[in-house]
């Protein structure tokens, strides 16, 4: 017997170096059983003085805000195919947590996302699509761990107040609403929630908000907090023995892979709970990869939760493309696999939360670093990258300058992992195409013959997994349809009667909430309409506007005709407007620019060159009042514009010169009930 597997050690051994030889992208990928190298340099992995931290996951987030939102409209089987890619277990991103927005009516980076509470006395369970997002996940892997926090939060909290604290037991009940309501609607259960996310917190809050889960029948939900910076949350937390009990897990953004000294003295979980943020190209996978292994090596953190999951929202909006991958054409079902999906893998589908750390892990001698993770039943992965500093800069925080090199790392199993017999091994190398090497699965290591002994010629930008687990795969689709920009021609009569999300498809609302609605009391034409439908401005996460609009179409857009029906709901004071060559979104949504034809209850009409109504291009006296429908007509063409009102000429030739193109767009006055119908846009060459 021990002669047959002497046998089968040198036969696998030439396997691997003959494979290691010829490997796409370094024409050599030398794993080197290294029973002959000098042990003296060797990094030693050793469970015999007990193990590390326990690890919670790899997550990302959907929201803070709205980075979902072309995701659901996407057709099938394309849109199944991108939430394989990151939620299906062993074939992707696999990921191990999702986190995402509790809607709360405000601009939170990329839209508005709606609360299941517009008002105190509503309550509705299917608004938006996180829902849904969430079962998909579920559906996909049950282990998946599900995690809730508010941004923004609708006005009726505030009380008048930009403030979410002014009534501590209504914003917990608020909160605890959409976690029964999680449970009671689509049968989903919350495992976190946080408090406010990069806002102040309330320690008072944060005790009322445990004490209200405990008494709803939610005590297996835990506390994140404060979802901002290590402090003031650590140093309030050891100072208050109470707020310190409630508290299950102190999560922090962008901590640049470090944490503080009071952060740890708490004993409490530690998670970079957003990180990343960060084009999904090569250089955002080599931040990704980086951050993964030393967030726990230099900070302790046991998750990483990556802003954000699926970059599925305009692309010119602010951070476009900074999800794991991209999804932002639904009108042609086009979409990109991109390397962070890879890097993600090499930890997520070998390692699980539950698993620990090994004491033994660190930083190599020139330059990036190592980690190992248990199950305690055997098995083990190591994780090892050498992230170079041009190929690994994240978005935030500033990464000091560092150097790595090529070298020739040897590793030593020891304690319970001295007898493993053999390692899976799969490879990852960044850089531009064709050397760009995405998980490929290599010849495995023997090492029955080696004393727990083996070598790695590591050069700059590499990722390497080194597993007992053989479950890992890389998970393809054919091809998706090729890239398309926006139909040039679009229409939506929004005539559907139980629509399956609340938000008309391809519109993204950037202040204010435009949903579905079907009119009673008008059986005719416009029974079925979108309607804006807050009343009320919302206690902000961000510098929302003081109008509320919703965009749509191809930024690239110059010349276009915008056509839709109209109806002012807020007599006197209301107003309602189209416009084109809406050059900003977001968080700026404030001083977007473009060319908005507004009408208005009192009589009035105006165009301007911005949504906050400061540059004027044209105003007078129209025969317009509330509650009647209106068909407005906006066409621009080169550095003219011209509207009409019912089919009749309004103001001709207003001469525009600046922005050159972007997005058609729908909105109100300010934060009124409006409604909209037969919305049509025919954008020309």
């Amino acid at each position: 017997m021990a002669e047959r597997l002497q046998q089968a050690s040198q036969q696998r051994r030439g396997k691997a170096m003959t494979a290691a030889a010829g490997s796409a992208g370094r024409a050599a990928l030398p794993l080197l059983l290294c029973a002959l190298l000098a042990r003296g340099g060797a990094y030693v992995l050793d469970d015999s003085d007990g193990l590390g931290r326990e690890f919670d996951g790899i997550g990302a987030v959907s929201g803070g805000g709205a980075t979902s939102r072309l995701l659901v409209n996407y057709p099938e089987p394309y849109r199944s195919e991108i939430l394989d890619y990151l939620f299906k277990p062993n074939f992707g991103a696999s990921l191990h947590s999702l986190k995402v927005e509790i809607g709360g009516d405000g601009q939170t980076t990329d839209g508005t996302e709606p609360s299941h509470m517009h008002y105190e006395l509503d309550e509705n369970y299917f608004r938006g699509y996180e829902w849904w997002l969430m079962k998909e996940a579920k559906k996909r892997n049950p282990n998946i761990k599900l995690i809730g926090l508010p941004w923004s939060f609708p006005g009726w909290l505030g009380k008048g107040f930009n403030w979410p604290y002014v009534n501590l037991q209504l914003t917990a009940y608020y909160v605890v609403t959409w976690i029964a309501g999680a449970k009671h609607y689509h049968d989903l259960d919350i495992d976190y929630v946080g408090i406010w996310n990069e806002r102040s917190f309330d320690s008072n809050y944060i005790k009322v908000l445990r004490r209200m889960l405990n008494y709803q029948g939610f005590q297996q939900v835990k506390i994140i907090a404060s979802d901002n910076l290590w402090e003031p949350i650590s140093a309030s937390m050891l100072l208050d023995a109470e707020l310190l009990k409630v508290i299950d897990v102190i999560g922090a953004h962008y901590p640049g892979t470090h944490t503080i000294k009071q952060a740890r003295l708490t004993k409490k979980k530690l998670w970079s709970s957003e990180d990343f943020s960060t084009l999904n190209n090569d250089v955002g996978a080599g931040c990704w990869a980086r951050i993964l292994n030393q967030n726990y090596i230099n900070g302790y953190m046991t998750s990483t939760i990556a802003w954000n999951l699926v970059a599925s929202y305009y692309e010119q909006l602010p951070y476009g493309r900074s999800g794991l991958m991209t999804a932002q054409e639904p009108w042609s079902g086009h979409y990109v696999v991109q390397p962070p999906i890879w890097i993600s893998a090499h930890t997520t589908q070998f390692t699980q939360p539950g698993w620990r750390y090994l004491k033994t892990v660190g930083h190599l001698e020139k330059g990036g670093s190592y980690l190992a993770l248990t199950d305690g039943l055997g098995n083990l992965t190591i994780i090892i990258e050498t992230m170079s500093h041009r190929h690994s800069k994240c978005i935030r925080p500033f990464l000091p300058y560092f150097n790595v090199s090529q070298q020739l790392a040897t590793f030593v199993l020891q304690g319970s992992f001295s007898k493993i017999p053999e390692l899976q091994v799969w490879h990852s190398k960044l850089g531009k195409p064709p050397l760009t090497v995405l998980l490929k699965q290599l010849d495995s290591l023997w090492l029955l013959d080696t004393d727990g002994s083996f070598s790695l010629e590591l050069q700059e930008d590499e990722l390497f997994t080194l597993t007992t687990l053989t479950t890992g795969s890389k998970g393809s689709y054919p091809p998706p349809p090729k890239s398309q920009p926006f139909p040039r021609v679009y229409k939506d009569d929004f005539n559907v009667d139980y629509p399956f999300f609340s938000e008309a498809p391809n519109f993204a609302d950037q202040t204010g909430v435009f949903e579905y609605f079907m009119n009673i009391e008008d059986p005719g034409e416009h029974r079925f309409t979108l309607r804006q439908v807050l009343n009320q401005r919302p206690v902000t996460w961000a510098a929302d506007a003081f109008n509320t609009i919703s965009i749509i179409g191809d930024y690239k857009w110059s010349n276009m005709t915008i056509r839709c029906d109209v109806f002012i709901e807020t007599p006197e004071k209301g107003g309602v407007f189209i416009a084109g060559r809406v050059n900003k979104g977001g968080i700026l949504i404030r001083s977007a620019r473009g060319i908005f034809f507004w009408i208005f209850a009192n009589g009035t009409y105006r165009v301007t060159g911005d949504l906050a109504g400061w540059i004027v291009y044209a105003f007078g006296q129209v025969d317009v009042t509330a509650h009647k429908w209106y068909t407005l007509t906006l066409t621009i063409k080169g550095h003219l514009s011209s509207g009409t009102l019912n089919g009749q000429l309004l103001w001709t030739n207003a001469r525009v010169i600046f922005p050159k193109n972007g997005w058609a767009a729908i909105g109100t006055y300010a934060f009124e009930f409006a409604q909209f119908d037969n919305f049509q846009v025919e954008a020309m060459p």
